[in-house]
C-alpha cells in the first residue's frame, strides 16, 4: 500500500459518497487508475464496504451505554445470538480479563435502558454507564505511512 492509497482512504473515510470523478481529481489520478485502486483494496479486504454513519439521538436513541458484562449465565454461544439479534446493541466485543464483553448500546432514554437491562440480566453480570459525551466518536483508520 503506497501513500497514494492512504490518502485515497482517507478521502473515502471522509465522505464515501465522495465519486470516482472527485476523487480523481483531489488525488491527481485518472479515473481508471482510481477504479483499479478501488477494486484493489477491496479484494484486499482493506475496504470492507461502504455505510452512512447515523446520528441515533437524531433517530430517536438519544441515550449511549457502554455495557460491561461478566460471568456469563449461559453458554458463549447462547449469548452472541441473543446479542447479533438484538438491535439496540450497536457493538460488542469481546475481550480478556474478568469482564468478558464490552458493548455500545443505543437506546430511546431510561425507559430503553431499562429494557435493555432486563433482557440482558439472564445471561451475566452487567455494569452499565452512560454516555454523557464523546470526544471522538469517528476517526479514520489508516495505516503507517510508508517513508
Amino acid at each position: 500500500m503506497d501513500q497514494i492509497d492512504i490518502d485515497l482512504l482517507h478521502l473515502l473515510q471522509e465522505n464515501a459518497r465522495m465519486t470516482v470523478s472527485e476523487l480523481s481529481k483531489k488525488l491527481s489520478l485518472s479515473r481508471p487508475s482510481i477504479t483499479e485502486r478501488l477494486l484493489r483494496l477491496q479484494e484486499r479486504g482493506v475496504i470492507e464496504g461502504f455505510s452512512a454513519r447515523i446520528s441515533p439521538a437524531k433517530i430517536g436513541k438519544d441515550t449511549l451505554l457502554i455495557i460491561q458484562v461478566s460471568d456469563l449465565k449461559v453458554s458463549i454461544n447462547e449469548f452472541e445470538k441473543m446479542i447479533a439479534e438484538d438491535s439496540d446493541i450497536i457493538e460488542c466485543h469481546r475481550v480478556t480479563g474478568h469482564i468478558g464483553y464490552f458493548m455500545k448500546a443505543a437506546v430511546a432514554g431510561m425507559d430503553g435502558l431499562r429494557l435493555l437491562v432486563d433482557r440482558l440480566m439472564p445471561y451475566g453480570n452487567l455494569y452499565t454507564s452512560v454516555v454523557l459525551t464523546s470526544l471522538v466518536t469517528f476517526r479514520p483508520l489508516l495505516p503507517d505511512s510508508e517513508t
